[in-house]
């Protein structure tokens, strides 16, 4: 039992109705919050500070779930309470996030919109810290036949000769190409 006065850093201390899981169970995830699901994951807080708790510190001092994703595996190591296998736990969580994002692998993705684009590479490519040119080689049905990484560049700045954004669209037979790249800074556009 936690002391009077002090707030419990074990999630059995919780009444049920408020435990990440038994709520989960109960109203499904989407009705958790990003620190209850990450409780989920960690089990167990520390001393004076729940699993919740210790969810949301995480979500605060690496930036939100993004920059949980973009942290590196070292860096959410170190974070008080958090070791290498629930650092491990939460990487893989993440990634089978983005794996299911991605259309069934059987199934290449088609792009018939900007957006079917954006919603490709956006989850993997709003992790990078540099700025990076992929190109999306499509074949003549606009499925995905590979995305390419044709360039990593600066914080601010991305390079590339034209030749290399066709090598491998040529290599490959395809019908079109879809070049895109990220901002690093958040900042869209040129200053």
């Amino acid at each position: 039992m936690a002391d009077q006065g002090r707030e419990s850093y074990r999630i059995a201390d919780l009444a049920q109705s408020q435990r990440p899981r038994e709520r989960l169970e109960k109203l499904g995830p989407g009705a958790l919050s990003d620190a209850e699901l990450l409780a989920i994951l960690i089990r167990v807080g520390v001393p004076g500070e729940n699993a919740v708790e210790l969810g949301q510190r995480l979500l605060i001092k690496l930036d939100g779930l993004s920059g949980i994703h973009r942290a590196a595996f070292e860096d959410v190591c170190q974070q008080k309470g958090i070791g290498p296998a629930k650092a491990a736990q939460i990487k893989a969580a993440i990634e089978l996030g983005r794996r299911m994002v991605r259309n069934d692998a059987e199934q290449p993705p088609a792009i018939h919109s900007p957006k079917d684009a954006a919603d490709l590479v956006m989850y993997q490519m709003s992790a990078l810290e540099q700025e990076e040119l992929h190109v999306i080689i499509l074949d003549t049905r606009n499925h995905v036949l590979k995305i390419d990484p044709v360039y990593k560049g600066s914080l601010d700045s991305s390079q590339v000769r034209i030749s290399e954004l066709f090598k491998t669209a040529i290599k490959r037979n395809a019908k079109s190409i879809i070049v895109v790249h990220n901002h690093p800074s958040g900042v869209p556009r040129s200053m």
